[in-house]
C-alpha cells in the first residue's frame, strides 16, 4: 500500500470509484466494496477467539485443570486484551507508514504470531508432560497467553478502521457488518470438530492428550486467520495523516504533547463510563458461557463430568454446534436487522438484545435434551451480535476522531475487565454452588437481566458538535 491510494473527498479509499459526497459529517460514503474489505478480515480473527471460547474450557479439563481452578486459565485472555488493545490503540494512533499505513502494521504483525500459537496450544497434553502436571498446565496458560496477545494485535486494527473511516450514515452498516462476519467466523470454527469427527476423525485421545479433531480444527483456523488478514492488508488503503485530519476536522500542530492514556481516561467522554458500566454485566455473562458450557452440557444431557469420557467429549463437540448455531443466528439476525436500524434506537435494541441472551442462558440452565439447546443458543447468538454492535455504535459516536484507536483500546478494557471480575469471582462462587456448572449458567442469565436494566443509564448517545 502507498499513499497513492489515499484520495480526496471525492474519492474512497480502498478503490478509485467516486462515491457518494457526505452527509451529517466530513468522512465521505463508502462503496460496499470497500466496506466488505474492512469487515471481512474480522472472519479470520474470530475464528481463533471462537476455537478459544468454544474448546479452551474443554482443552484444559482434558489436560487435567481441576475444575474449581478453571477460572484461572480464563483470566489470561481479558487480561492480555486489558493491555495489549490500549497500547495497540495509543501507538497506531502515532503510527504512519507510506507503504503499510497506519494500522495494518500491527495487523502484519500480530497475524503470522497468534497463527503460530493456535498450532500449538492444542498440543499442550501431547508434550509428554503427563496428565495434570504443572508443566503441561503451564505450556497450556503460557499458549492461550500469547494467543490472546497475539489475537487482540490482530483485532485492534479492524475496529479502528471503522472509527477511522466510516461516517455516522454507514457506521451501523460497518459495526454489523464486522460483526456479523466475526459470528460467520465463529460458524466456521466452532463446526470443525463436529464435521471432523463425522469424518472418522478421532475424537478421543488418551487420557491428557487432546483429541486430533480439537487439533485439526486450530490448525485449519490458524491458516484462514493468515489469509483473511492479509486480504484485508492488501485491500484496505487507509486516510494519510492529513487526509484523516481534514475529515475529522483535527488540528494537526506538529509539537503537540500527545496525552497519556490515564490523561485521556481522566477526559473520556460520558458514553464511555455509561457503556462500560453496561458491559459489566453482559461480559460478566458471557465469561462463565464459555467456561463453563462445555460442562453444563455434559452434566445436564450426557450426565458425566469425567472428562475422558466419550460423553464429555462428545458434549464438547456438540457445544462446538451450539456455538455454530449461535454464531448462525447472530449472522442472520446482524444482516437482516441490525444492518437496517437507526441511531435513534440504538438503546433500544441494546436492551433487547440483553434481554434475548438472559432468557437463552436461563433456557440453557433448565434444558436436559441436545436438541432442545438449540433454541437458546439462537437467542444468545442475537444478544452476543447486538450488544457488540450497539456498544461500539454508541460510543464511537461520541468520540471527535482524535486519540480515536487509544480511546478504542481503552474501551476494550470495559469488555475485559468484567470478564476477569468474573473468573475471580468464580473462585469463590463456584464452590458455593455445589460445583455445578449449569447454576453457573444461571448466574450469568441473571446478570444479563441486570444488564438490561442499566441500559437506562446511558444518556450520551448522540454525537456532540
Amino acid at each position: 500500500m502507498t499513499t497513492k491510494n489515499v484520495v480526496s473527498s471525492s474519492q474512497e479509499a480502498g478503490a478509485k470509484a467516486p462515491v457518494s459526497p457526505p452527509t451529517n459529517n466530513s468522512l465521505p460514503n463508502l462503496s460496499l466494496k470497500t466496506i466488505f474489505a474492512m469487515t471481512f478480515g474480522f472472519f479470520g480473527v474470530n475464528m481463533a477467539f471462537s476455537l478459544q471460547s468454544s474448546q479452551m474450557g474443554r482443552i484444559f479439563q482434558t489436560i487435567g485443570a481441576d475444575p474449581t481452578k478453571l477460572g484461572f486459565f480464563f483470566i489470561l485472555p481479558p487480561l492480555a486484551g486489558m493491555i495489549v488493545q490500549p497500547l495497540v490503540g495509543k501507538y497506531s494512533d502515532l503510527t504512519w507508514s507510506n507503504r503499510y499505513g497506519r494500522r495494518m502494521p500491527y495487523l502484519i504483525l500480530g497475524a503470522p504470531i497468534a497463527a503460530l500459537v493456535m498450532i500449538l496450544l492444542p498440543n499442550a497434553g501431547s508434550m509428554g508432560f503427563g496428565y495434570a502436571s504443572v508443566a503441561a498446565l503451564t505450556f497450556g496458560a503460557i499458549a492461550i497467553l500469547f494467543m490472546d496477545l497475539s489475537s487482540n494485535v490482530c483485532m485492534q486494527p479492524f475496529k479502528m478502521i471503522v472509527g477511522d473511516m466510516v461516517n455516522e450514515d454507514q457506521k451501523d452498516l460497518a459495526w454489523s457488518w464486522q460483526q456479523s462476519f466475526s459470528n460467520l467466523g465463529g460458524v466456521v470454527a466452532t463446526i470443525f470438530p463436529f464435521i471432523l469427527t463425522a469424518i472418522g476423525v478421532a475424537n478421543v485421545a488418551p487420557k491428557g492428550e487432546v483429541p486430533l479433531s480439537v487439533r485439526l480444527s486450530f490448525y485449519i483456523g490458524a491458516a484462514v486467520l493468515l489469509g483473511t488478514s492479509l486480504y484485508t492488508v492488501v485491500s484496505v488503503h487507509e486516510y494519510d495523516p492529513e487526509t484523516y485530519n481534514r475529515y475529522h476536522h483535527v488540528s494537526a500542530q506538529k509539537k503537540e504533547k500527545t496525552p497519556s492514556l490515564w490523561q485521556l481516561l481522566k477526559t473520556a467522554p460520558r458514553a464511555f463510563w455509561e457503556v462500560s458500566f453496561v458491559q459489566l454485566f453482559d461480559w460478566f455473562a458471557f465469561q462463565y458461557l464459555w467456561t463453563y458450557s462445555t460442562g453444563a452440557i455434559a452434566q445436564n444431557v450426557w450426565h458425566t463430568a469425567n472428562t475422558a469420557s466419550a460423553g464429555y467429549q462428545a458434549a464438547g463437540n456438540w457445544y462446538g454446534i451450539l456455538t455454530c448455531v449461535q454464531s448462525l443466528a447472530a449472522v442472520v439476525w446482524g444482516f437482516l436487522v441490525l444492518s437496517k436500524t437507526s441511531a435513534q434506537k440504538r438503546k433500544f435494541w441494546f436492551r433487547v438484545g440483553l434481554i434475548t441472551g438472559a432468557v437463552g442462558f436461563v433456557g440453557v440452565f433448565l434444558t436436559h435434551n441436545q436438541y432442545l439447546l438449540i433454541l437458546p443458543f439462537c437467542l444468545i447468538g442475537i444478544s452476543y451480535l447486538t450488544m457488540q454492535t450497539e456498544a461500539f455504535s454508541i460510543f464511537t459516536t461520541a468520540l471527535t476522531g482524535k486519540n480515536e484507536g487509544a480511546y478504542l483500546g481503552l474501551f476494550n478494557c470495559g469488555i475485559c475487565l468484567p470478564q476477569i471480575i468474573a473468573s475471580v469471582i468464580s473462585f469463590g462462587l463456584f464452590p458455593l454452588l455445589g460445583q455445578s456448572m449449569p447454576k453457573m449458567i444461571l448466574v450469568a442469565g441473571i446478570a444479563m437481566f441486570l444488564g438490561a436494566l442499566a441500559v437506562g443509564v446511558i444518556k450520551e448517545d448522540q454525537v456532540k458538535e
